[in-house]
């Protein structure tokens, strides 16, 4: 995982420092692995079928999911790089976007559930996603791809500060 800082403006101008937390490189070799598995055989059952049925020149549309594999590539490395979180005293927050940016803020005391999820394939890579419900099904947030230690190590510590926090309302 890639951790960095950033300051931001707190209460009356003072500079408060944050941690910010990115995603552990699994994710992006996950990502990338199942860009290949899809793409790869799909040309070539492609480019095979159209090579038997309406001749060579057809057949260099499988060279299509080909070019996909090669743009993909970088893509999915700029988009794991924006992903990246960061706990504060209040609140969590989560950024993502390489052209959209988003980043959304989920305050402790509004968080009602949080779950840890683990699907066959990233089981298989040692990953693990927190999914955050809130009141508000709009602000529901997700960070994918962490390793199952830290998902769990979130989820107890989110779910004590949202805890804390609702007790105080």
């Amino acid at each position: 995982m890639e951790t960095g800082t950033a300051g931001t403006a707190g209460p009356a101008g003072a500079r408060v420092e944050q941690v910010w937390t990115g995603l552990p490189r699994g994710l992006l070799r996950m990502r990338r692995l199942l860009l290949v598995a899809w793409l790869v055989p799909l040309a070539a059952a492609t480019g095979v079928l159209l090579g038997l049925f309406a001749g060579p020149v057809w057949a260099a549309c499988a060279l299509l999911p080909l070019a996909v594999v090669a743009g993909g590539w970088p893509l999915l490395g700029r988009n794991w790089r924006s992903w990246r979180y960061a706990e504060r005293a209040d609140d969590l927050l989560i950024s993502r976007g390489v052209l959209w940016r988003e980043e959304t803020v989920v305050p402790y005391g509004r968080m009602q559930l949080v779950e840890v999820t683990s699907g066959p394939v990233e089981r298989h890579f040692g990953l693990a996603s927190v999914q955050l419900h809130t009141a508000a099904a709009a602000t529901d947030a997700r960070i994918p791809g962490l390793l199952p230690e830290e998902a769990e190590r979130l989820r107890d510590r989110l779910t004590e500060l949202g805890e804390a926090r609702s007790a105080g309302l």
